[in-house]
């Protein structure tokens, strides 16, 4: 029974040498096979309970022991030949430039490692949406920016043109103007600019000017020359009141017009036949505007023979007159016209039965009035019965005439008219064709008379 627990069999009676032991037996061979026995059992049963607790199973009874796994053996070196061949490195890819999304390009960023129909749809949105882009900032830029643009450049080019129209001259540095320019450059709209008012700041300023040029520029007789310069230049000597007026009442596209100076006057005298005399019908003090009228001669000449044909017109050098606003200082008439020779004759008879009664009265009356003239310059005369007797006798003898519809009219005058010094070569020049007018609006006493009378005023 011992030998069967300490694995001894009958036939095999001999020892098994211990090589632990370097070939020594122990003292007792029974003492040292129980303790190798028990050495074993312990170590199995200790690798047995690790395996439970590591596996979570239980050793069983039935369950072997196994054998201890052999050490593994070293591998040869392989040699040079069987050494598996390196792949060759590879190339780096160049970097690609960030596109306009941000780093989305083709072949790479979101569409990376994947498939090929992936990325190749990735990179057409890319570009169709860049082509959207393109094609929607382009649209706005030529149907929305660009004519916005256009409209607001017009506008302002409209409204700097206007300032510039009436801020000139004088008012070219007037501060009105900085800050009607400041807000047309400020507007943000178009009808925002178009609504900035350039007319009564101009207005007031022009008026506050042209005052002050009046009070400054008034001769000794209180009066000025209005130079109008536009639609050819016109010069107009009136009184203050009147050109306080005319300034008071009209607005800057007139008063950036006018020009206000001092007048330089000359009296010239010209010689015109009475049609030219406004029909004899003016008198000393009136105001006449001068107009020009011209004879125009044309030729025609032919191969065989030369005609001359001399056709006379008279027309208008202008719409507006020459000279407005002309005094007439003195008008004389030919001396063909002061003869007077008057005669009346007036009878009465009356006869009753054998009574007879003749009443008979007779005046005649011949005078030459240059001759009273001379007498009046002699003091052969009375001068106050002289002066009553001429008192305005050329106008009173044109006015009778105008009253009657019966008139001299083959009479010359000599009109003497002050117009501004620069007009007196004109008049000189061509008295022969030239027209005295009487302005409506300035009219003498006995044509506001009439006036009121025709239109019961």
């Amino acid at each position: 029974m011992l030998d069967k627990i300490l694995g001894k069999k009958d036939k095999d009676k001999k020892d098994t040498p211990d090589l632990r032991k370097d070939g020594k037996k122990s003292d007792s061979d029974i003492g040292g096979r129980l303790k190798g026995m028990v050495s074993k059992a312990t170590e199995k049963s200790k690798e047995k309970i690790n395996n439970n607790s590591e596996g979570g199973e239980k050793p069983s009874s039935g369950n072997k022991i196994p054998r201890p796994m052999p050490k593994p053996r070293p591998k040869p070196r392989p040699t040079p030949k069987d050494k598996p061949t390196l792949k060759p490195p590879l190339k780096k890819q160049p970097q690609k430039s960030r596109g306009p999304l941000g780093g989305i390009t083709a072949g790479a960023g979101f569409g990376k490692g994947g498939p090929d129909d992936d990325r190749r749809t990735l990179v057409g949105a890319a570009v169709f949406g860049i082509i959207l882009i393109v094609l929607v900032g382009a649209g706005y830029y030529f149907l929305v920016y660009a004519p916005y643009q256009d409209a607001m450049t017009a506008a302002k080019q409209t409204k700097i043109k206007e300032v510039n129209t009436y801020f000139k001259g004088p008012l070219a540095l007037d501060p009105q103007k900085s800050s009607i320019l400041a807000e047309i450059d400020g507007g943000t709209t178009p009808e925002m600019v178009l609504a900035v008012d350039v007319l009564g700041p101009a207005t007031s300023s022009w008026r506050e000017y042209q005052n002050q040029q009046i009070e400054a520029e008034k001769d000794p007789y209180n009066r000025v020359m209005i130079t109008y310069q536009a639609g050819g230049q016109k010069n107009l000597i009136m009184k203050t009141s009147d050109a306080q007026t005319i300034v008071n009442e009209a607005d800057a596209a007139v008063l950036s017009n006018l020009e206000i100076e001092t007048p330089d006057t000359v009296a010239v005298p010209i010689i015109i036949t009475r049609l030219q005399a406004a029909g004899g019908l003016v008198n000393v003090g009136d105001t006449v505007d001068v107009y020009l009228t011209t004879a125009n001669a044309s030729a025609t000449s032919t191969s065989n023979n030369t005609t001359t044909n001399q056709t006379a017109t008279t027309q208008s050098s202008a719409s507006s007159p020459s000279i407005s606003g002309a005094t007439v200082l003195a008008i004389l008439r030919a001396k063909d016209s002061s003869a007077v020779a008057a005669s009346l004759q007036q009878s009465q008879e009356i006869a009753y039965n054998t009574l007879t009664m003749t009443t008979s009265r007779s005046q005649t009356a011949n005078t030459d009035v240059e001759e009273l003239l001379k007498a009046a310059a002699s003091n052969t005369w009375d001068e106050s019965t002289i002066t009553s007797l001429l008192d305005s006798y050329g106008w009173r003898l044109s006015d009778f005439e105008r009253t009657s519809n019966l008139g001299e009219l083959d009479v010359r005058y000599m009109v003497v008219l002050e117009v501004p010094r620069e007009n007196a070569l004109f008049l000189m020049q061509n008295s022969q064709n030239l027209q005295l007018t009487v302005p409506t609006q300035d009219a003498p006493e006995w044509m506001i008379t009439e006036l009121k009378q025709i239109y019961g005023t």
